[in-house]
């Protein structure tokens, strides 16, 4: 589903780069506002994407000028950059957008997380440092990092992997693999029940931050599995970011 008007429209139009809980809860936000159009952009990566409220449109920009030629080309007059915490590429194409537009950017990034007591990290700077450390770890692994990162643990032949993901993920795949079809967000309940249902004595995960996924860091704390923590890639420096919705939405009403 793809809203793209013939011209821009006058008044404010906010860009939200999606595909985060934040990003559909800002989009929410700005639907009770009446000053804001808002258009929620989607990588596509999820055959069947839950939709904000507002215009949406899914798929690729075509690199910084096809990003930055949307952005003149719709009346956009403030970029929320609501991806993932992991979706670097956009990342610095918004940046680079916003110093070919002038059009003003703000990052919203949710807190990362932190171990706690009775937590037993380990951190790795990518995925494939993640795979060479995981057999060190464990046996039985619960990998939470996207079924697009699996290339990257397919050599690993003696680690069974349990892999929970929207969509079937895609080979190179590791040669263990059960995989499980769901959309969260998880409960506590549920993450203890899978963690013992399935024998796991590792979990593999990014640094995503929030809530809505942090249930699986508690299950394992609870039952002393080990955390092997993929950390954040670096993001534009000069960019400035939100922690929260309501900060941006502070951001947006103060211009």
């Amino acid at each position: 589903m793809s809203a793209e008007p013939a011209a821009p429209s006058a008044g404010r139009h906010v860009l939200i780069l999606g595909g985060t809980t934040e990003a559909r809860r800002l989009a929410e936000a700005l639907a009770r506002e009446t000053p804001y159009r808002v258009t929620t952009s989607l990588a596509g990566r999820v055959s069947a994407p839950v939709l904000p409220p507002g215009e949406t449109r899914i798929g690729g920009f075509g690199g910084v000028e096809g990003l930055a030629g949307w952005i003149t080309g719709h009346g956009v007059t403030h970029v929320v950059d609501a991806t993932h915490p992991f979706a670097e590429r956009m990342s610095f194409h918004a940046s680079e957008a916003e110093a070919l537009t002038g059009v003003p950017l703000l990052a919203l990034r949710r807190p990362g997380w932190t171990p706690g007591p009775g937590d037993e990290w380990t951190f790795a700077d990518s995925l494939a440092d993640a795979a060479a450390v995981l057999p060190s770890l464990g046996g039985r692994a619960f990998l939470t990092t996207g079924r697009m990162g699996l290339h990257s643990f397919a050599h690993l032949t003696d680690t069974w992997f349990l892999v929970r993901s929207v969509d079937p993920p895609a080979a190179p795949m590791p040669p263990r693999l059960e995989v499980l079809l769901a959309r969260g967000p998880f409960g506590l309940d549920e993450e203890r029940e899978l963690l013992a249902r399935h024998r796991i004595d590792v979990l593999v995960t990014k640094d995503s931050g929030g809530d809505a996924t942090s249930p699986k860091l508690t299950a394992a704390r609870e039952a002393g599995i080990p955390v092997l923590v993929v950390r954040r890639p670096p993001v534009p420096e000069h960019v400035a970011r939100a922690a929260s919705v309501e900060a941006v939405l502070d951001w947006l009403r103060r211009d």
